[in-house]
């Protein structure tokens, strides 16, 4: 093309070389710039469609109605730990208030009935709704399994999360949309999407600056494999991904109208993340201490056999192994007596039941598990009796949310024994009018002598610290977190009847 221009000088060939590249460019630019312009018109015209077909329906269903609807996003909600009993408390308060405003759970719980849902909530948390509620069962909840991503899991689940919330506004479109169960990534679906209003109450922010700081400083942990910590470029990469995940997270969670945290551990993650203090506040999750109260405080010298509980569903950041090697360093010293180890927590599924079946491989090749039970899934009346008879309460979760199984240790008169960070540091296991509630360490020797330490202590001694753990729980009580929650609540609640 350029080679036709006869004696022209080299500038000026170069000149007109570059005036029909342009043109060639601005021929072939045109018509992508046109396309991509079209593109983003049709997908606004259908998202705009999408939104007014889902709202129609939903003014449908409340014509049909007569009442709105309040929508509990929980796909794990038979799975018994703490997070389903914040679920159940909530609902069973709103009920309570709202008798005109109908009520639904989204689950993916399939191979049960709603009713043996909420026969397994009073089961395990002595709980009983004023009436009955609504399920939809969502049918694709592999997607945010972790074991569908063994590697980029946070991504994964976050995505994962997209559709299964997809599914959930497809098969029902709420009035007031509630995540119960920390993912975020479904709020703009329902708000912008759906029109609805849209609240949160978050346990554990999906990821927060202590993941961060864990990755750079490559430590390992449960989410940070030896491979990716021994390595300076994995680690960099991994930190980015963190830092572009958490942005993603944040611009999600901000589309929330309410929000509520469990802890100060997590209104401190949340507002860093999310930045929205105005409509964030911190709500206490409901633990059962009244059921625990009957429990006879009383000295414990004439014990034979001491008994160590704890409390937590079988997942991977609990760190049962942890609780199992400090148990197993105790027994090796030799000075602490009869003791005996009671793990209690529920199996949400196949890989949880997985993770039990390597515990009590561990359990064997230590050489404990003569001294170590497992009780899975055990109804309230059970666990009550296990703590009881019990006399440490057990955690060893780093940067716990908040810890329920925590609480109801300390409400049944056992001395916790709890990790050195995050709500149980910072919120539970502080002093009560200046008095000792609890112990707290963060490895296997601290927590091996913080049991040798509690066994040392006179029976008197031991029932004063119990009488004071009892007497400073009371601001976790399910009144407590009822009221609360109403508080929080309201001014959603209040749009919903006008």
């Amino acid at each position: 093309m350029c080679c036709s221009f006869g004696k022209m000088s080299g500038h000026d060939q170069l000149v007109l070389c570059l005036c029909e590249l342009t043109r060639l460019l601005w021929k072939l630019l045109l018509p992508l710039v046109v396309l991509v312009l079209l593109l983003v018109a049709v997908a606004v015209l259908l998202v705009l469609a999408v939104r007014f077909w889902l709202q129609s329906n939903r003014s449908a269903r409340r014509a049909r109605d007569g009442r709105p609807t309040v929508a509990f996003f929980h796909p794990y909600c038979n799975a018994g730990g703490g997070g389903e009993r914040v679920l159940w408390c909530a609902i069973r308060a709103l009920q309570s208030r709202y008798v005109d405003i109908n009520f639904v759970v989204y689950t993916g719980d399939l191979g049960v009935t709603g009713q043996q849902i909420l026969d397994g909530a009073r089961r395990r948390f002595n709980i009983v709704l004023p009436r009955p509620v609504q399920f939809v069962f969502l049918r694709h909840r592999l997607l945010v399994e972790p074991s569908l991503f063994p590697h980029f899991t946070l991504l994964g689940q976050s995505v994962g999360s997209i559709f299964l919330g997809w599914e959930a506004l497809m098969e029902f479109v709420p009035d007031l949309y509630i995540d119960s169960m920390g993912f975020a990534f479904t709020l703009p679906l329902f708000r912008y999407l759906g029109g609805c209003s849209v609240g949160s109450y978050v346990h554990y922010p999906t990821i927060s600056t202590d993941m961060l700081s864990v990755v750079r400083e490559r430590n390992p942990r449960f989410n940070n494999a030896d491979y990716v910590s021994n390595s300076l470029f994995l680690s960099a990469f991994k930190v980015v991904y963190y830092c572009l995940l958490a942005l993603l997270y944040g611009m999600a969670g901000s589309c929330s109208d309410l929000v509520m945290v469990n802890s100060s551990w997590t209104l401190d993650h949340i507002l860093s993340l999310w930045r929205a203090p105005n409509r964030t506040s911190v709500v206490y999750p409901p633990c059962d201490v009244s059921a625990f109260l009957d429990i006879p405080l009383e000295e414990d010298g004439d014990k034979k056999c001491h008994s160590i509980v704890s409390i937590g569903q079988f997942r991977p950041e609990k760190d049962h192994r942890l609780q199992i090697r400090a148990f197993k360093k105790v027994l090796d010293r030799g000075r602490a007596g009869p003791l005996k180890l009671v793990l209690i927590g529920g199996c949400r599924n196949q890989e949880d039941e997985d993770r039990v079946l390597m515990l009590r491989g561990l359990c064997q090749e230590l050489g404990v598990a003569d001294r170590v039970e497992f009780k899975l899934n055990v109804p309230f009346e059970e666990l009550k009796r296990e703590l009881g008879e019990a006399t440490i309460g057990l955690h060893t979760m780093w940067n716990e949310h908040f810890g329920i199984g925590i609480v109801e240790c300390m409400a049944a008169g056992n001395i916790i024994l709890a990790h050195k960070s995050g709500g149980p540091k910072m919120d539970i296991v502080v002093p009560f009018e200046g008095a000792q509630t609890g112990f707290l360490a963060d490895d296997e020797d601290s927590y091996a002598e913080a049991v040798e330490r509690i066994l040392a202590l006179s029976p008197a001694a031991r029932l004063l610290i119990r009488s004071n753990a009892r007497h400073s729980v009371a601001r976790f009580s399910d009144q407590e977190f009822e009221a609360c929650f109403l508080a929080a609540m309201e001014p959603l609640m209040g749009t919903l009847e006008r």
